[in-house]
């Protein structure tokens, strides 16, 4: 019993420090919280300003298209100058995007509210700096993994706090962004009283020369043989999923006259069937079929749900008033009229008052789930996938450009889904991100074959039955 109890027990500088690990928790959580607290709402907030779909899907690029920017730079200033300074200075451009965006009086604030907020929202990889710095290799894939549960709450508890805002505020937009204000104004105490430097000074300045990734890296990884196709897979289906998550407001306002409230809880609904299939589900599927099957899989259910959502039935809810959330919308901007205020001031049409009922909203929550879970399954998937196919010292690089395609892919997939929204319709990029998954799915099936990791899967197999 003794044995068995020295063999499970780590030693005491193998166990995490929660101590360190918490307030990086807590700083990556808050600012989760603050993005997923306005995605559903800024869509329905830029439409107020008369925005159409082509400039929401230029609005949404910003975030991740700063972030790409952003990321290397506050990295090395992390490096060089310790990570609390860097997360400290990044934390307060987060609160001044927020504090921008809820004191809005125009659309070119809300550009800018976003462009503060993701060259600050970089601070992530910091923050796994930080992680990384207070772990050893015993346990730094459970401090990792804690970002990884950030992630998942923020996706969740986001939405939701969005929501009680909205309806304590009488559906008020600038209220959800003061709400995220102050959650970063409590991370930016934390970490001043709380969090503590984890770079050793001795160790500050010892900056790398080695060049940033570039698009040429990015090139030839895509001609790898082993995980070239798997970095356009991971690319093309970010293409489709996070057009998805960023246009998906302004679709549900376009077919059921949802507002942000309403769509709070759609988010909320995405939110706990991915956190499901990532947090729980994924492990055991990955062991029993594959990864290389999980990938086919999470295609055909992205490519089955997005046409199965542009399907999705003009009927809005109950009790809907295209005028009142017309109102309701134009309050929110800058534009006032003097008279009852109509569609024509917004720049999407919302449905009319006849037709209601309840299909609408249970069409789309039922398309959700293969969505959600096609959506779950495929990054992670993707990822473990590309880590077996390369050598060892490969896997730390492949990551990286892998994280460099979900980033470029998040910065493009807004801007090509709002011009065809603009273009053809609302249902139209929805319709077409299910092709484009239906055609990847296909491309996999037949290009994508067993590699090394089934060799090495069977033997396994074969050492557990003795042969």
């Amino acid at each position: 019993m003794k044995r068995r109890n020295s063999t499970t027990q780590l030693a005491p500088e193998d166990r995490l420090d929660f101590k360190k690990i918490l307030p990086v928790f807590v700083i990556v959580l808050i600012d989760l919280l603050g993005l997923t607290i306005i995605i559903p709402l800024m869509p329905l907030y830029a439409t107020s300003f008369g925005s159409n779909a082509f400039t929401i899907g230029l609005l949404g690029a910003m975030y991740p298209m700063m972030q790409f920017i952003g990321a290397p730079i506050l990295g090395r200033l992390s490096a060089r100058y310790g990570r609390k300074p860097v997360l400290l200075i990044s934390q307060l451009g987060t609160l001044a995007g927020f504090l921008i965006l809820g004191f809005a009086s125009s659309l070119w604030m809300l550009f800018l509210s976003r462009i503060i907020d993701g060259l600050s929202g970089a601070n992530i990889s910091t923050a796994q700096a930080a992680i990384t710095d207070s772990t050893n290799e015993k346990n730094r894939t459970q401090g990792l993994g804690l970002i990884g549960a950030a992630f998942g709450l923020g996706f969740i508890v986001g939405p939701i706090i969005a929501f009680v805002s909205l309806a304590a505020s009488g559906n008020d937009y600038r209220v959800p962004a003061f709400v995220a204000a102050v959650f970063s104004l409590l991370s930016i105490l934390l970490t001043y009283f709380w969090f503590q430097e984890t770079l050793p000074a001795e160790q500050r300045g010892k900056v790398s020369k080695k060049a940033a990734l570039s698009f040429g890296a990015m090139l030839e990884a895509l001609r790898h043989p082993a995980v070239g196709l798997l970095l356009m897979l991971m690319f093309a289906q970010q293409i489709a999923f996070g057009g998805f998550e960023q246009l998906l407001a302004l679709f549900t306002l376009n077919r059921m006259g949802l507002n942000a409230s309403g769509n709070s809880i759609i988010f909320v609904f995405v939110g706990v069937i991915v956190v499901a299939v990532q947090g729980g589900f994924i492990g055991p599927w990955s062991r029993k079929f594959g990864d290389r099957w999980l990938i086919y899989s999470g295609l055909a259910l992205l490519a089955v749900g997005l046409m199965l959502v542009s399907l999705t039935p003009r009927i809005p809810l109950p009790g809907y008033s295209q005028q009142k959330l017309n109102q309701e919308l134009t309050t929110s901007g800058s534009f006032r009229t003097h008279e009852n205020p109509t569609t024509r001031n917004l720049a999407v049409e919302l449905p009319p008052d006849n037709n209601n009922g309840w299909l609408g909203l249970v069409w789309i929550l039922a398309t959700m789930v293969p969505v959600a879970i096609g959506g779950g399954v495929l990054q992670p998937s993707i990822n473990s996938l590309i880590t077996k196919r390369v050598g060892l010292l490969e896997v730390g690089g492949m990551l990286g450009i892998s994280a460099a395609f979900l980033s470029a892919a998040n910065a493009v997939a807004p801007l090509l889904f709002g011009a065809i929204f603009q273009k053809f319709g609302a249902t139209a990029p929805f319709f077409l991100g299910g092709l484009l998954m239906a055609a990847l799915l296909l491309i996999s099936t037949r290009y994508l074959k067993p590699g090394q990791e089934d060799a090495a899967s069977a033997g396994l197999a074969r050492s557990a039955s003795g042969h």
